[in-house]
Parts: structure tokens; C-alpha cells; sequence
């Protein structure tokens, strides 16, 4: 991560800052965050996060002390994250990474970090889903809805990745990433009472209805209906879309091909809403 944040849009060093002023989102995780992806000095759907980060806040108003409205504005936003890239010159106007926001404490906290070292690979050669948690889950929960401060349960599996269920064996989510799975002539994603998060890429693919001709669809989707998936992506707003060249051990060539052109979409998109 960057030395160079912003809090309330004001620049300021991490190094500068106190744990006392945000001592309700770490002690308690009683806040929300979003990380959005920059290309070119260009946050990618930034007013679609920010709708996301009030409508979580507003969604828990007694548990969480919610900034001023003019902190969590389009153009305050963008005006500190030009600030801030023109403040540090490892990062520069041209900045190639991540944003976080994080809202919590009554404040707003904006950080930076590159991209993932692996990321060029991970869009040539795709991702491999081996392991899955049937049960780790519980349908209709909603604070699986909103992207919390208290993100241990998703971190502690991060690197395993594995597919997660509920209680119903259905399909939710990754630890990070909303799926996408190709059953017949239609592309699946899990609906939102799964539980999963409204990721951003999702939102961008739902709107758009399809992916060249294939249709996009919300739907629960079983984890014994794995077996008949003949493609897999999963999707979140750093990496855009990853395919899954093999799915609890069966191979899906189809995977890539099928990523790379939802990225093509999601960057078309991305450019008429900046």
C-alpha cells in the first residue's frame, strides 16, 4: 500500500494517522469499504461504488457513524484521488492500481495499492476452483449484502479461494469475487438472497443482459449443477473477470475466451460512465 491517503478528502500520510479516529471500524468492524479499480489516474464506476457505500450505510444507521454526505460526493471523491496521485510520485496522474474507501468512525478514509503482481498472468492463464464449503453460508443473510470492515471470514480463505455455499447447497460466492457459470445457452450468477455481495462487475453484466450472444441471467445455482457448467468466471471490480480453466477438477477450456470478452465488455462500459 501507498504512504499517500486522503481522509475526509484531505491529503495526509499513513504513518500520520491515529487509531483513535477510527477506532469503531477496528475494534469493531463497524463500517464498509470498496475498492475500485484505476486506470490512467481513472477510477473505473465510481459513482456505482459510492451508491453501494451509502446504501450499506444507510442500511445500518444506528451501528455505524455515517460522514457527512459531502465526503461520499462523485466529484469530492475524484478531486481526492487526483490529489493524491499528484501528491506521490511513485503513484503520478498516470496511476495503474486499486482505490479503497473506507467509511467508517464518521469519516472517510481513501487508500492505494498497486495492481496484484500476478494479475496480467491471471487474465492469460485463469484461476483453478478446487475446493468448495457447501454450508458456510446461510440463505437470505443480509449483512453478506454489503462489504463490511469485518472481513476475517473472507480473508482467512483468500488464498484457498474455495466456492462457497449454503445452507441449501447452493452456490453463493468466492471470498472476493461474485461467479459466473455457463449452463447450456446462458451465463448464471447466484442471486443476491444466496447470500452474495452486489459486486459492481456483476451490477455492469446484469444491465448489460449478455455476453455476445449469450444471455446473462440471476438464478440459484446448485452445487450438483456443477457438473453440467461448461464455462466459469468469477468477477470483482480489481481483477474485472478471471476465467476458471478447471472447476473442482474438470477441465472448461472455454473459460478464458469467455473472461476475456466480459473484460471487453466491462471496459467499454467503464469509458461511456466516466
Amino acid at each position: 500500500m501507498f504512504s499517500t491517503v486522503a481522509v475526509d478528502g484531505e491529503v495526509r500520510r499513513w504513518e500520520e494517522l491515529h487509531l483513535r479516529d477510527f477506532a469503531q471500524g477496528f475494534f469493531f468492524g463497524a463500517g464498509f469499504f470498496t475498492t475500485f479499480r484505476i486506470e490512467a489516474g481513472e477510477p473505473w464506476f465510481l459513482a456505482r461504488h459510492l451508491a453501494r457505500l451509502r446504501a450499506s450505510l444507510a442500511a445500518f444507521p444506528g451501528a455505524v457513524r455515517t460522514p457527512p454526505s459531502e465526503h461520499l460526493a462523485k466529484a469530492a471523491v475524484r478531486e481526492a484521488i487526483e490529489r493524491c496521485l499528484r501528491a506521490d510520485a511513485a503513484m503520478g496522474p498516470a496511476f495503474r492500481g486499486v482505490g479503497k474507501l473506507s467509511a467508517s468512525d464518521g469519516r472517510v478514509l481513501l487508500t492505494f495499492r498497486e495492481h496484484a503482481p500476478d494479475l496480467e498472468r491471471m487474465h492469460r492463464e485463469g484461476r483453478a476452483l478446487d475446493s468448495q464449503e457447501p454450508g458456510a453460508y446461510r440463505r437470505g443473510e443480509p449483512t453478506l449484502n454489503h462489504k463490511g470492515l469485518a472481513y476475517f471470514r473472507q480473508f482467512s480463505v483468500m488464498e484457498r479461494l474455495p466456492l462457497l455455499g449454503n445452507e441449501a447447497g447452493e452456490v453463493c460466492e468466492l471470498p472476493t469475487a461474485n461467479v459466473f457459470f455457463q449452463c447450456g445457452g446462458v451465463l448464471v450468477t447466484p442471486p443476491l438472497s444466496a447470500p452474495c455481495l452486489p459486486g459492481i462487475i456483476r451490477e455492469v453484466l446484469l444491465e448489460a443482459g449478455h455476453v455476445g450472444t449469450l444471455p446473462i441471467v440471476e438464478r440459484p445455482v446448485s452445487f450438483a449443477q456443477l457438473a453440467q457448467v461448461s464455462a466459469c468466471v468469477f468477477t470483482n471490480s480489481a481483477q474485472v473477470a478471471t476465467g476458471v480453466p478447471s472447476l473442482l477438477g474438470r477441465p472448461l477450456p472455454t473459460s478464458l475466451a469467455l473472461a476475456q470478452g466480459i473484460r471487453s465488455l466491462v471496459e467499454a462500459v467503464a469509458a461511456r460512465e466516466r
